[in-house]
């Protein structure tokens, strides 16, 4: 049988992300798109809590500045390995806040340093889980590298960017592969030509789902779906006394699906 596209091999995880589960996504935009199919799905997520963050180095900051959130599956996207230092303190920020460029230098993080700044957040979400005493089981981490390329790097100097994040990078999911190789064609890209259209992030994230969802997972998203459609439904006659009571109901089924599954 011929076959005429790359078909990325994903084996089932040793772990399966549970109904309702307690996550944390925080990265590049990727992590954006990905977080929140979770957090409309009811998942309790938070998502890039301060803002997107591109490099390792920033993605830890994230999680020192996260003393609060306390995830057993935690999501890492990384971007890119070029990082910019404020020039006065030597430190690496998070975001230039539009200030002159002559403030910072430009550096790139090798792949031990990259893989380092991964293990410090690891370890320091480790170390907060367990001091708070959670008996949700042990801290899950899947890193995955963002498939958006970085033109002002060059298409050249991109690649060699996401190399180095590959080579750190570990409890890997493919997302990149799966945008370059097996939606290997620009209508699955927004007009820019760089950003997976809406249509692909839903593929990785059904990608994702086979990979990490179990019964209680699927169960979950089905039980949600008819909520999320009924409260999405947009009337032609608002105030009339029929779409009242259709509100009435579909509180009453949300509340039914908050208890049952102990969101309330």
């Amino acid at each position: 049988m011929m076959r005429f596209r790359t078909e990325i091999d994903i084996p089932k995880a040793d772990f399966e992300i549970g109904a309702a589960e307690r996550m944390l996504f925080v990265g590049s935009c990727f992590a954006d798109n990905l977080g929140w199919r979770f957090v409309e799905n009811r998942f309790r997520a938070t998502v890039n809590p301060f803002g997107v963050m591109y490099n390792p180095a920033s993605i830890l900051h994230t999680v020192e500045k996260c003393s609060e959130v306390r995830p057993r599956v935690a999501v890492f996207t990384l971007g890119t390995n070029h990082v910019y230092i404020l020039k006065e303190t030597g430190e690496i920020v998070d975001n230039c806040q539009k200030r002159p460029q002559r403030l910072f230098e430009e550096r790139e993080l090798s792949v031990d340093e990259c893989a380092g700044y991964l293990q410090k957040a690891i370890n320091l979400l480790k170390s907060q889980t367990a001091a708070s005493g959670s008996s949700e089981g042990t801290l899950k981490v899947i890193i995955t590298v963002s498939p958006i390329r970085y033109a002002k790097y060059g298409y050249h100097g991109s690649q060699l960017s996401k190399a180095t994040l590959l080579m750190a990078a570990d409890s890997y999911f493919p997302a990149y592969e799966i945008m370059n190789d097996e939606l290997r064609d620009y209508r699955f890209y927004k007009e820019d030509m760089l950003h997976p259209s809406e249509q692909a992030v839903e593929y990785i994230w059904e990608r994702f789902r086979a990979t990490y969802f179990g019964k209680a997972a699927e169960l979950f998203l089905e039980d949600w779906r008819p909520v999320r459609e009924a409260l999405g439904h947009k009337p032609f006659h608002p105030e009339s006394e029929e779409h009242q009571k259709f509100i009435a109901r579909t509180e009453e089924k949300k509340r039914q699906f908050e208890e049952k599954y102990h969101l309330l």
